[in-house]
């Protein structure tokens, strides 16, 4: 089930999404002379990959300690915390989903 979202990342490799990405990678030069600051050298694409793997990654670690708590290898508190957290992280990627999606929305709708 979770590796289903696992695969969502091999979209990454697509020509669509290298030129979406050069748009977000600005060389330190150009961020010098604008007064922004990169930190870390982290990309805003890289940072939403970071996000995603570890929404991803909550999600199966859900799903990994419900099936210890039902073969009671796990006691009901770590089941419950661990499936709030997943919870909570499915919500948090929903809510960049839709908003990016709007965003999208709002941009296409922009006269040039």
């Amino acid at each position: 089930m979770i590796e289903s979202i696992s695969k969502a990342s091999a979209v990454s490799g697509t020509k669509a999404t290298e030129s979406f990405s050069s748009l977000f990678e600005a060389p330190a030069a150009t961020l010098e002379g604008t007064g922004a600051t990169a930190l870390n050298g982290e990309t805003f694409m890289s940072a939403l990959g970071n996000v995603a793997m570890q929404a991803a990654n909550n999600l199966k670690r859900g799903e990994e300690v419900s099936f210890d708590g039902l073969t009671g290898k796990a006691n009901t508190r770590e089941v419950v915390d661990a499936v709030m957290q997943a919870e909570q992280s499915l919500q948090t990627a929903i809510a960049f989903r839709d908003k990016i999606v709007n965003a999208y929305l709002e941009i296409t709708k922009m006269q040039i």
